[in-house]
């Protein structure tokens, strides 16, 4: 481009003082000044498309790296929640357990009360009937003495 810029001034300054110059040089030399701009034109639209491509590259790798980002987390979330319920259904199982123990000495206690509790019945009635045989010997052993008055 500098080379037609220098070779228009000499053109132009040829046309200032030379009578006999031909204008159509000048028209052949603007041809190539168009040339050479819609060279340029066509140059920077391929570096421009170029660098769209790159551009486009960068934003897929971008959107690669993030779709696999959020893989890995949503990959780490799940283990995540699969260790929570193995967690939790550990913890269950265990409260499950104490809870079964709990009812089994519950019935155990309940029996054991039950049987006490019967006993003492058992030991109240016999006292009772003890008792009873014991006031009946009375009664009839004082029916049976004489009295000295």
């Amino acid at each position: 481009m500098e080379a037609l810029i220098s070779h228009f001034t000499f053109l132009s300054d040829q046309s200032l003082h030379d009578k006999n110059f031909d204008p159509s040089t000048i028209e052949d030399l603007m041809r190539l000044f168009e040339l050479e701009s819609y060279n340029s034109w066509a140059a920077m639209e391929l570096h421009l498309d170029q660098e769209v491509a790159e551009a486009e590259n960068s934003m897929q790798e971008a959107e690669d790296y993030l779709d696999s980002a959020m893989e890995q987390a949503m990959e780490e979330f799940r283990r995540f929640e699969e260790e929570m319920e193995q967690e939790s259904n550990k913890e269950l199982q265990g409260l499950l357990s104490i809870g079964e123990s709990a009812r089994r000495l519950g019935k155990s206690m309940e029996k054991a009360a039950s049987y006490a509790s019967n006993k003492y019945v058992e030991a109240a009635l016999n006292s009772a009937t003890a008792s009873m045989k014991s006031a009946m010997k009375s009664v009839a052993s004082k029916g049976k003495k004489v009295h000295p008055s």
